[in-house]
């Protein structure tokens, strides 16, 4: 399979490696648990209840504020470039998510109102909870999208997207 090199480079490092995104996983599940522990050890009820709710909340916050950062963390702008114009496409587009990636649910919405344009058939597959998937499809970052056998891996405008979703046409 090939991957379109068409990308800017700063799109390119928006991208999210499946390794730190579920190591990420796992560091915040043994950073939740042992909070838990800690304050329900001490008895400090007011502490877990809190720790209960505000570090998940934390969490999503940091995740939803990285695209608005992602600039001044040298990882490139978040701007989107529309295409002029898009024609329909009668094509399957497979969209690879993972649940920790900020940029995954940008590439989404860009999908998203392509596919009412276009037409085409959209597939989402989230690799949180199916590594093997990612691993059998030799899939190592997300967003990726892909058009029969041509992928589009990180961050990509709009513009990236329908160039991809109509050369898939046969």
């Amino acid at each position: 399979m090939k991957n379109s090199s068409s990308a800017s480079e700063a799109t390119m490092k928006q991208q999210c490696t499946l390794t730190n995104l579920y190591f990420g996983v796992l560091m915040f599940a043994i950073l939740y648990a042992g909070g838990v522990v800690f304050f329900a050890y001490r008895g400090n009820w007011p502490a877990l209840l809190s720790w209960l709710v505000l570090l998940p909340c934390a969490r999503w916050v940091g995740l939803r504020l990285s695209p608005l950062t992602s600039k001044w963390r040298g990882q490139g702008s978040v701007d989107d470039k529309l295409p002029s114009s898009v024609n329909k496409a009668h094509v399957e587009v497979a969209f690879y998510s993972h649940n920790g990636c900020p940029f995954c649910p940008i590439v989404k919405r860009r999908l998203e109102a392509l596919q009412k344009e276009m037409g085409f058939t959209l597939t989402k597959i989230d690799l949180t909870i199916k590594p093997q998937l990612a691993a059998s499809k030799g899939i190592r970052s997300v967003p990726v999208v892909e058009v029969g056998k041509e992928r589009l891996i990180g961050n990509a405008t709009t513009e990236q997207l329908a160039q991809l979703i109509a050369g898939g046409q046969t």
